[in-house]
């Protein structure tokens, strides 16, 4: 039976999942090239811990540590749709379902500023 994400394993679980699915990806995974994962996993943890458990502590702007990225908005649908699959997958619950809203409206802003910031108009 699955249970809702409720501790900071639960949260490691599912980033490191996630990585594990975004890493293989044919669409995603060229953009994690030269990632240095010891960093970047905790990093990730202390994000969701900080969204999804109120854990204080991440201060980092989220939109401005991906603004160098050549993505747009299909690879944030994407990086969308695989972290609703690890949640699926992994959890069920009130907390499942808030990571699941939040990824999508996380998905949603940074696919649009991606846009604008590399559109020719810009």
């Amino acid at each position: 039976m699955k249970t809702d994400i409720h501790t900071k394993e639960d949260i490691q679980k599912v980033v490191t999942l996630f990585y594990d699915k975004a890493l293989k990806d044919p669409m995603l995974a060229p953009h994690f090239q030269g990632v240095n994962f010891a960093k970047h996993l905790p990093k990730m943890m202390a994000f969701w811990d900080f969204v999804l458990l109120d854990v204080p502590g991440y201060t980092t702007n989220v939109f401005d540590a991906h603004v160098h990225l050549k993505v747009g908005k299909a690879h944030f649908a994407r990086w969308v749709e695989i972290f609703h699959e690890t949640i699926e997958e992994n959890f069920q619950g009130e907390k499942a379902n808030e990571a699941k809203l939040r990824a999508s409206s996380l998905g949603w802003t940074f696919g649009e500023k991606m846009e604008q910031l590399h559109s020719p108009q810009s």
